[in-house]
């Protein structure tokens, strides 16, 4: 398994640092994050393991799924100091960006659970490449879920799949099949066969009519809705089981700051 932080590390550290070499720093330190912003916590552990593997001390953090408010330190070691400096920027960027994410997913969460209860927000593949496995963590984080975590963990038959399909075919599988119809007769069509279908460029309104005809069709079926701005979620969340949404991945990161202080 890739440890990715050692990956980011080499990225930004690959022959060591210039400068606190060169100042000749050397002895024990502290590091303290602060937010300057509310925020939800996310991947602390990730970061933690971190620490401890270069031979820190992680004296303070917030749990995950915990949230802070402007001013809060939300993770705090200790150690040595050219350590402390190497992994400084990274872990100060590393929790901009999970945090940010979990966040974003629990304002969607929220915001969509008051119009409907018990309704699904659900993150899409879109993530950046190598960060997934914490976009992922953040998001659960957050309180959402995941509509898929990669190709190989579900069946999902898009537009692009129909409009090059050579053949019929049986849908029978053991894993669920999800269907986007590139139409509404297409709709029709496949809520018999499917156990979701994915509704993309439809209007609040449309919904209204259109999902409970589908559910006269299949009453076992799952609709969910893509393609979405996030202040459009409480309309559509009336209508559909889940919300697929790439926003959390591309939400602003959260204001963070770092003192690194000799003990």
């Amino acid at each position: 398994m890739i440890d990715f932080f050692d990956l980011y590390l080499s990225e930004d550290c690959p022959y060591g640092d210039e400068t606190t070499e060169f100042l000749g720093i050397e002895g024990t330190g502290r590091i303290r994050i602060k937010s300057r912003e509310h925020g939800v916590a996310a991947c602390m552990d990730d970061l933690e393991a971190f620490y401890k593997k270069n031979g820190l001390e992680v004296v303070n953090m917030v749990k995950n799924g915990a949230e802070f408010n402007s001013n809060d330190v939300i993770f705090e070691a200790q150690g040595d100091l050219p350590t402390l400096f190497k992994l400084w920027r990274i872990s100060q960027t590393f929790l901009s960006l999970v945090c940010s994410i979990a966040s974003s997913t629990r304002f969607a969460v929220e915001l969509a659970r008051k119009s409907n209860p018990d309704i699904m927000i659900a993150t899409s593949r879109k993530t950046h490449p190598g960060f997934r496995k914490y976009e992922l963590k953040a998001v659960k984080i957050g309180g959402g879920d995941h509509h898929r975590n990669s190709l190989s963990d579900s069946i999902l038959i898009t537009q692009n799949h129909l409009d090059v399909m050579e053949k019929q075919v049986k849908l029978k599988a053991i894993r669920k099949i999800e269907i986007e119809p590139r139409t509404r007769e297409e709709a029709y069509e496949s809520a018999p066969v499917a156990d979701m279908l994915l509704l993309d460029h439809y209007e609040p309104q449309e919904l209204e009519s259109l999902v409970p005809e589908l559910r006269t069709l299949n009453p076992n079926l799952e609709i969910a809705v893509g393609g979405i701005d996030i202040g459009m979620i409480p309309a559509y969340a009336k209508h559909v089981d889940v919300i697929v949404t790439t926003a959390p991945y591309y939400s602003k990161p959260l204001d963070l700051t770092s003192k690194i202080r000799r003990m």
